[in-house]
């Protein structure tokens, strides 16, 4: 066989050079496209996972009126959600005004309070008086003082000692005016037209009354002589 060798041509031409060159430029360019650019197929892949279609409860896509009927639910919830807050923000500005209403009424009540009553005096009890001359005598000077007829303990005491010597019941039947049929009755002596005459208001109309007797003879002994004081004998 003939021996052939091959030899590297040692002359290039310029035009040579430049295709060579193109030719590497464009093998780097397309190595490093495939290496940086994923493929069509996981392009693909990537984009199904992005748009995952929405689907129902039951696991079926949703429908142009699911859609809808979970935007009014939205709606509808968030209507409710803003309704909610407004009345409890009404309810609670409702509760602030009736606190603060109810502080203006205690201060009021604090600043001012009621005037107290006008006490009543209790009734005095009725004054008591013992059942025997020196309690007839208090009595008598008691109604005595209120009606304005003048006289004294001791005046009382020393002509009633006299007269009838403090019995209520005591009846003078000698004298003229017994004879006259008009005795003199009772601690002080007191005929009957006398006593009429003179008798106080609010005593009984009993001539031989203790108290009733005491006061008509010192209210006839006031009118005649001044005073049961100045009476020392018979009136």
């Amino acid at each position: 066989m003939p021996n052939f060798t091959l030899r590297r041509p040692t002359h290039l031409t310029r035009a040579h050079k430049v295709s060579a060159a193109v030719v590497a430029t464009a093998s780097c360019a397309a190595a490093l496209a495939f290496t940086a650019a994923p493929s069509d197929a996981e392009t693909t892949a990537g984009h199904a996972s992005a748009a995952v279609k929405p689907v129902s409860a039951n696991g079926l896509p949703l429908t142009a009126k699911d859609r809808a009927d979970d935007g009014k639910k939205g709606q509808q919830l968030a209507s409710s959600v803003t309704d909610g807050l407004k009345v409890t923000a009404v309810e609670k500005q409702g509760h602030t005004a009736k606190q603060a209403a109810n502080r203006s009424a205690e201060r009021k009540v604090i600043a001012s309070p009621k005037s107290a009553a006008p006490k009543v005096a209790p009734k005095a009890a009725p004054k008591r008086y013992a059942n025997n001359l020196d309690g007839w005598i208090r009595e008598s000077l008691d109604i005595m003082k209120d009606k304005r007829i003048p006289g004294s303990y001791e005046g009382l005491h020393r002509n009633i000692m006299r007269e009838s010597s403090g019995n209520p019941n005591a009846v003078n039947d000698w004298d003229i005016n017994a004879i006259n049929g008009v005795p003199s009755k009772g601690l002080l002596q007191v005929i009957q037209p006398t006593f009429d005459t003179y008798h106080v208001s609010g005593t009984p109309k009993k001539l031989t009354d203790p108290v009733a007797n005491i006061t008509a003879a010192a209210n006839y002994a006031a009118h005649r002589y001044g005073s049961i004081d100045n009476v020392n004998s018979a009136y």
